[in-house]
């Protein structure tokens, strides 16, 4: 666990160090970050985390207005932010609540781990199926366009509500809207599943590994042991006078 903590740790550390590279003017290993990164996620900044301006997330028609008047996802992909919007996470909101959540929850099964039973294969389905419907969902809608379809507007939700909340928990991705808490609550989920799931396993063949290098030192001892015995029995063994 020490080890996954630091390796892993690493891992969903990186995106939240670019922002704050850029905040100390470190410019140039921030980008390599960044870089390293877009080839694991989309950094639509619209659906990321910024850190150091005065919002957590900005809407689309935000971005637009800031970086350039598109909806080219390819070109929206590339502001990182500015210094008075504040700078971008280095990978999407779902991405941080997907990856960062198994790091906690992997901390707390660890605690755990001796009262808690391992999670049924169909637990894991059923945690992880609400994030694929989500992502399904969004990309099916983005097919349409990233402000034109049905998971931007969510005009079915407010049907379905009866335009109970605001329009701005209905409309967009930024922070507070119904498709910033689906990303957030559901990569917890899937977080969850992997962790209660998977980890059991990984505890079982550490714990085998480290009896099976228990039981060969034991017997790399046993062997030497043995070995030290025959040479003092041979040594200690009286010299037979020769036959006349």
């Amino acid at each position: 666990m020490l080890w996954f903590s630091l390796l892993y740790g690493l891992y969903v550390g990186l995106p939240f160090l670019a922002p704050l590279l850029m905040q100390w003017g470190a410019e140039l290993p921030a980008r390599v970050i960044y870089t390293i990164y877009s080839f694991l996620c989309h950094q639509l900044p619209e659906r990321s985390y910024f850190l150091f301006g005065p919002k957590v997330s900005y809407s689309l028609t935000d971005i637009q207005a800031a970086w350039q008047a598109t909806s080219d996802p390819m070109i929206l992909r590339q502001f990182i932010g500015s210094p008075d919007k504040g700078w971008k996470v280095a990978w999407s909101d779902r991405m941080v609540s997907m990856y960062t959540s198994i790091l906690f929850f992997a901390w707390l099964w660890w605690a755990l781990r001796r009262w808690v039973r391992q999670l049924h294969w169909i637990g894991l389905i059923l945690l992880a199926l609400p994030m694929m419907v989500d992502g399904t969902t969004h990309l099916v809608s983005d097919l349409f366009g990233l402000h034109a379809g049905f998971r931007y507007t969510n005009e079915w939700l407010a049907a379905l509500t009866n335009h109970a909340f605001p329009a701005s928990f209905y409309i967009g991705d930024a922070w507070g809207s119904f498709n910033a808490w689906m990303r957030l609550i559901t990569g917890a989920l899937f977080g969850l599943g992997i962790v209660w799931f998977g980890f059991p396993y990984l505890d079982q063949l550490f714990q085998a590994q480290t009896k099976l290098a228990e039981m060969k030192a034991r017997a790399k001892e046993q062997i030497l042991d043995q070995a030290f015995a025959y040479q003092r029995n041979e040594r200690n063994k009286p010299i037979e006078p020769e036959a006349q």
